[in-house]
């Protein structure tokens, strides 16, 4: 079997719109999960809801959608410690964002 692109995480970052804080400059390219890479990829996307459960609006913040994959040959459902070792090791990451800087993120192991 060759190797294919799954997905492990995807999800959304926000910044505010006054700040400079650019996650496509300042996150890792890739994290090491031991057996692979995981791969980052930011992209700058619309707003994909109107509100915060807050009630803030969102177009007070500048949205990305976070993709994490992988090169693999393995079936998607075998790699949930893979999603566990990224986790691990993008917390700090997101945990050392700029004040204001939002994150969300969901498993999605799927082939892409």
């Amino acid at each position: 079997m060759s190797e294919r692109a799954v997905r492990l995480l995807q999800g959304y970052l926000w910044v505010p719109q006054e700040r400079a804080w650019d996650p496509q400059l300042e996150l890792p390219a890739t994290l090491d999960l031991g057996e692979a890479d995981a791969v980052l990829l930011v992209d700058p996307i619309r707003p994909p809801f109107a509100f915060f459960d807050d009630g803030t609006p969102t177009a007070s913040q500048r949205f990305y959608q976070l993709t994490a994959l992988v090169l693999t040959d393995r079936d998607p459902n075998a790699l949930h410690p893979w999603v566990a070792a990224l986790q691990e090791r993008l917390a700090p990451v997101l945990e050392a964002t700029p004040a204001g800087v939002g994150w969300l993120l969901f498993e999605d192991l799927r082939a892409l």
